[in-house]
């Protein structure tokens, strides 16, 4: 491989990013700034259109019985709007949006009291799902199913069974591993709904959006380079545009156009395909120490010294996506369209063409 093959694979510095701009999980940052980028309405949301659509009618179908909602089940890619989803469920029912996450609920004690606070048609949000303990999610059935929970008192002969009613409520939750939910778990709920990658387009018009609560003058080029490196993801989207205004208002008073946002996604290590500095290691890896693959992720983890499970959560998604990679039963392979992307010379091509000739 030659020197600027290398380079146009690893970036201008070779070390790794220790916090990812086109990392998909939630920050801090994110957290800050990201309640106000937020859409306040179903028509203020973008993308999504079968989902949003369904949501709709099975909304104004629960406010015509004058019932609470079934149980709905978000799954899909991290930042794709599923919390944001969950909240313009609560606004457009008139109901209140009670947020929590599965890591937080040890033991049953933890939900009994978030549980027994809910009013009529509430609605309980339980994000990352699928890492609730066990004996959680026992004890949520019930409450699911029958709105009530079982109360044990004393122990041993003269243990006793309470129930304790609980008012109708809605339970929306979200995950991005569905096939770690158990099967009794994944039946109670009565929607289920997959939400998938957002197109240049959509996430062009969430960029402009975004933009305008910001109070930043940007032009439809600069708003849709930044789109197109957000790797199919509303809340890159979101962070790079805060990146790119950063470096407008220090460099091009403040105006973005494509060749501010160019030159300061350049300088954040994003290419125009939205590779960072970690998926073009990564890449690197794979083509320059193994040849292209296969080769098993323990491999590419040990070269990298990064975990295994932050690469096959966080890094491969998007590659496996764009084509970059492809799993086999022997490992990790690098495509022809990584090859290219970079303008490395496959190995052993020029020779089986040769020898053709």
């Amino acid at each position: 491989m030659t020197d600027d093959a290398r380079k146009k694979l690893l970036g201008p510095d070779d070390a790794l990013p220790e916090d990812r701009v086109v990392d998909p999980q939630e920050g801090l940052e994110d957290e800050v700034y990201g309640a106000s980028l937020r859409p306040r309405s179903f028509d203020e949301y973008v993308g999504q259109l079968s989902v949003v659509e369904n949501l709709k009618i099975a909304i104004d179908a629960a406010r015509k019985r004058d019932e609470p909602l079934e149980h709905i089940l978000f799954y899909g890619p991290p930042g794709l709007g599923k919390t944001t989803l969950a909240s313009l469920i609560a606004k457009d029912m008139g109901r209140a949006l009670r947020p929590t996450s599965g890591p937080t609920l040890e033991k049953p004690k933890d939900l009994v009291g978030i549980l027994t606070a809910l009013e009529e048609g509430d609605i309980l949000f339980i994000d990352e799902i699928h890492r609730l303990g066990r004996v959680v999610e026992e004890f949520l059935y019930p409450a699911m199913e029958d709105y009530q929970i079982d109360f044990i008192v004393d122990r041993g002969a003269y243990a006793k069974t309470l129930k304790l009613p609980l008012k109708r409520f809605t339970l929306v939750g979200a995950t991005t591993r569905a096939g770690m939910l158990s099967a009794p778990l994944r039946e109670r709920f009565g929607i289920t709904h997959h939400l998938d990658y957002y197109t240049v387009d959509e996430l062009t018009r969430i960029v402009t959006r975004s933009a305008d609560v910001l109070s930043v003058p940007i032009d439809a080029e600069g708003a849709h380079t930044i789109a197109s490196r957000s790797r199919g993801t509303p809340r890159i989207a979101n962070r790079l545009l805060r990146r790119v205004r950063d470096y407008a208002e220090v460099r091009a008073a403040g105006h973005i156009t494509r060749e501010v946002a160019d030159e300061a996604l350049r300088r954040e290590g994003v290419d125009e395909l939205g590779l960072d500095k970690l998926d073009r290691a990564y890449l690197n890896t794979i083509i320059s120490h193994y040849g292209g693959g296969p080769v098993g992720m323990a491999a590419i983890a040990a070269t990298l010294t990064e975990d295994a499970e932050t690469l096959e959560d966080v890094v491969e998604p998007y590659l496996l996506k764009e084509g970059f990679v492809v799993r086999t039963a022997s490992g990790r392979k690098a495509t022809p369209a990584a090859y290219e992307h970079f303008g490395v010379k496959r190995a052993g091509a020029a020779s089986r063409q040769e020898r053709l000739l």
